[in-house]
């Protein structure tokens, strides 16, 4: 279902506005993310009280956090079809879930967060496990690994 874009814009901006980048066509999936170097988090955002009330306010207070990853992507399920086909398939292992949030390093999958692991959990619960998932494979200390 196609949601009119007055409606989810403000949903968009709840990440955009914290850095995160929009990737809105499979060609814009392609080329930023094909070739990834470094580590990228994708949120595959979505309409669902879930995003709004956990996902999206647990990845904004992620991203305070001191390591973080050196991309910041975003899909939108329901929305951007063809943008979210092409990024779950960069998501393997796992079934489609929205929201979820992933984790890659140089383009592998080093984490993943599906929606059973977001919905009815704290915001701040969700934010600490993307933090520890950023200490892990961001940074300087997680190069050295």
């Amino acid at each position: 279902m196609m949601y009119d874009e007055r409606f989810i814009t403000p949903m968009r901006q709840e990440l955009t506005q914290v850095g995160v980048h929009e990737l809105r066509t499979a060609a814009e999936v392609d080329a930023k993310f094909a070739n990834a170097q470094g580590t990228a988090l994708v949120v595959v955002n979505s309409v669902c009280g879930c995003a709004s009330r956990y996902a999206r306010p647990a990845v904004a207070m992620a991203l305070q956090h001191g390591a973080r990853p050196d991309h910041l992507f975003t899909v939108f399920a329901g929305q951007d079809a063809d943008a979210t086909r092409r990024m779950r398939e960069f998501i393997t292992g796992y079934g489609p879930s929205s929201p979820s949030i992933a984790l890659f390093k140089d383009g592998k999958l080093v984490h993943m967060m599906e929606r059973w692991q977001i919905d009815g959990r704290a915001a701040h619960e969700i934010a600490a496990d993307l933090a520890a998932a950023f200490d892990d494979h961001c940074g300087a200390a997680s190069a050295a690994q």
